[in-house]
Parts: structure tokens; sequence; C-alpha cells
């Protein structure tokens, strides 16, 4: 197991000598969180966005709305969160995404989606494609819910083809009903960094070697070999994570919190995984950060809470002091 070196994260220079933080461009669903007595705006990439935005990067994202009252609401999000709306696309006759949550005795969430949705009608015209382009992000975000609809895969694809200097990272966020394998098999095959979570690494490993044992290390072999992955990062709740790299998986403890709510933190945890990244990190500090900023989010209500650099600091800082 590797020792964790806790620092208070104080951003560092680009390795590239680039004066602004990176582009990234995210792709896919933004819907609303109905729980029992509440809901909270969320959807994995922007809940992702809103977290690298707040570290200073430039987020995009590419989704649909309605034109209803939750469509007003996103938009007065943006506006606060300081997200850029150049692609936020109004869609007539949907509605803007809904997830029913419920949750589990461990207080881990479980979503119904209702569809189709507004996020499901996002076009890519040629206008729309020629400003990407223009921008050229350094990072595309994608998942599996937003592509299970042909329309968006193919939308995703032509993306890839046309920003072929574009990494990817792929958050697998597998949802009942809502994928399959020889889809993610194929989201796959496009990742530059993949995140999921080990539950989703067995369901994946026991669909594709039945009759093998299992283990995150052979599952984390075989799957960056087949499809040819730089980095797997497996998210394992409290415990924390590990980092399948360079042939190498290393585990990295969590930081224990009082767990309020879960919905948004693996988000969280793979923006701060991508900003470490983006800052030329060792594999440590990024699941260290990404680790503490993860448990933030789940210590608090709602997929986009505030939060702070410096609340990482203590939430890292105050395990280390409980360690030594």
């Amino acid at each position: 197991m590797a020792t964790l070196t806790i620092d208070p994260f104080i951003l560092t220079p680009l390795p590239n000598g680039k004066e602004t933080l990176m582009r990234i461009l995210a792709i896919g669903e933004i819907l609303f969180d109905i729980m029992p007595h509440s809901e909270h705006l969320g959807g994995a990439p922007l809940n992702f966005a809103a977290a690298l935005q707040r570290l200073g990067n430039d987020v995009f994202v590419l989704s649909g709305i309605g034109n209803d009252d939750h469509g007003k609401q996103v938009r007065q999000a943006f506006e606060s969160l300081g997200l850029n709306m150049d692609y936020l696309q109004g869609i007539a006759g949907k509605a803007t995404g809904a997830a029913i949550v419920s949750k589990d005795s461990q207080g881990n969430a479980n979503f119904f989606i209702q569809r189709p949705a507004a996020f499901d009608g996002i076009t890519l015209d040629r206008n729309t494609l020629d400003s990407i382009q223009r921008l050229q992000p350094d990072w595309i975000y994608y998942g599996t819910l937003a592509q299970y609809e042909a329309p968006s895969l193919t939308l995703l694809e032509t993306l890839f083809e046309n920003l072929p200097n574009a990494r990817r990272f792929y958050d697998m966020n597998l949802r009942e009903g809502h994928w399959s394998l020889p889809l993610v098999r194929h989201l796959s095959d496009n990742a530059s960094i993949l995140k999921l979570n080990e539950d989703e690494a067995q369901t994946l490993f026991q669909l594709t070697r039945p009759n093998q044992n299992y283990s995150l290390k052979t599952f984390c072999e075989f799957w960056s070999e087949d499809h040819a992955i730089e980095t797997i990062c497996v998210t394992q709740g409290g415990a924390g994570c590990s980092v399948y790299h360079a042939r190498q998986l290393d585990h990295f403890e969590g930081f224990p919190v009082q767990v309020v709510d879960t919905v948004g933190a693996g988000d969280a945890f793979a923006a701060g995984f991508l900003h470490g990244h983006l800052h030329g990190w060792s594999e440590e500090k990024k699941a260290s950060f990404a680790n503490s900023l993860g448990a933030l989010v789940a210590s608090r209500m709602g997929a986009i809470p505030e939060w702070s650099l410096e609340e990482c600091a203590q939430i890292a800082s105050s395990s280390r002091e409980q360690h030594s």
C-alpha cells in the first residue's frame, strides 16, 4: 500500500508552460435529482464541470434542457457557478432531465432516470461544431448514460473525429437500464483515463471473465490492455481509491467524514483527479486530492455544494494527524 504525503494542494504552474489552465468539454446529461423531500440540480457532467471550474479551469458543457421551470433553474445555476452557456441547448418538446433518487441503508444512492429527456435531444450543427473546433478543448469528458441513445453516441464520435488532439476522460457511471457491455467497451476504447467504482469493475469482470477469480488488479490489467487505456482510477467509497498506471496498481486511503449525501461525490473525485493530472502531479498526490474533494462533497447535501481548497486540506491534514 502506498503511503500518502499530504500537502495543502497549492496550485502549481502547468508543466506545459501555459498561462491559463486547461479547456475541458463535458458532454452529457443535466438533470435534477428528485428526493422524497427535496430536489437538487446535478448530472455527472455538470457536477464534474462545476468542480473543475471552481478549481480555475475553463469548462464548457454540451447538453440540453427543456423550456420549463427546471430549465430556467439550470440557466440560473450556470450563471451562479460561472459556467459558460454557449453549448447549453434548449430542446423544444422535451423536459429537463430528472432522476428519482432513493438510498439504501448505507446511504448510497439509487437512480430511476426518466427518458427521453432534453439531454437526449442535443444536436451538433455546423456552427456548433466549428465553434467547438475553434475552442480546441484539451480534454473531452463523457460518461455512459447519455451515450446509451444512438444519436448521442454518434454526436460524441463526431466530436472525437473532429478533435483528434483532445484527450478523453471516461467517467463510466453505470445506471441500471441505461448501459450495455458493448457500449461500455466501445467507450472504453476511446478513453485516455477511465474512472469507475469497484462494483462496476466487478460487474464488468464477471461479464467478461466468468470463469476467472476476480481481483481488482486482474481486472485493471486486462481492461487496460484490451482498451489501450493509460490510467484506470477505481473509487472505493470511504476506503479511498486504487489507481492503475504503468502496469502498477496502488491503493490510496480515503478520508473519514460524516456522510450526508453521496450524490456528486464521485464526480467531484473525477474533477479532482483530472485537475491533478493537468498539473502533472504524481498518482499519489492526484489520488489524495481527489479523495479529499470527494469526501468533502459527500459530507454535504446536494451534488454541487459549496467547498474550498482550504477545507480539502483540512480534511487531509486531520486524517494525517489521526494516523500519526
